[in-house]
């Protein structure tokens, strides 16, 4: 399965009062992630008639990244969607090496012309498995 990856550095507005990165700054990231790997990878004309939308978080909070830290987060899909839903799965890991948060993500496809579910072509899913 091809992933894809994108670097992100912690800037003081994604701390909490712990010194830290926020929760809900992963989910955030979780996003923009996902995001981008669609549009990376997608058919432009997909891309324009389609879009996501996240169903379910699985997150395990694994490490702390604190501001000016980097982080590596990496993203796949194992396994072909079931109807309009596929999980996604997100890794991230610290300049140490170590996994920061892991999770995993359901998300559905949406058409943009009707705002409906619609069963995922197998091949809009193909680039995305590899």
């Amino acid at each position: 399965m091809p992933a894809y990856t994108a670097t992100i550095v912690a800037a003081p507005e994604d701390i909490d009062e712990l010194g830290h990165v926020n929760n809900a700054v992963w989910v955030r990231w979780i996003q923009d992630v996902a995001v981008a790997h669609w549009y990376a990878v997608a058919d432009a004309a997909d891309a324009d008639a389609y879009f996501w939308v996240v169903t379910r978080h699985e997150i395990d909070y694994r490490g702390n990244v604190r501001a000016g830290e980097r982080v590596t987060a990496e993203t796949w899909v194992p396994s072909p969607p079931r109807g309009a839903r596929f999980n996604r799965h997100m890794r991230f890991t610290g300049e140490d090496g170590r996994v920061k948060v892991e999770a995993v993500t359901t998300w559905a496809l949406i058409e943009r012309a009707s705002g409906r579910l619609m069963r995922v072509p197998a091949e809009m899913a193909a680039p995305f498995l590899g």
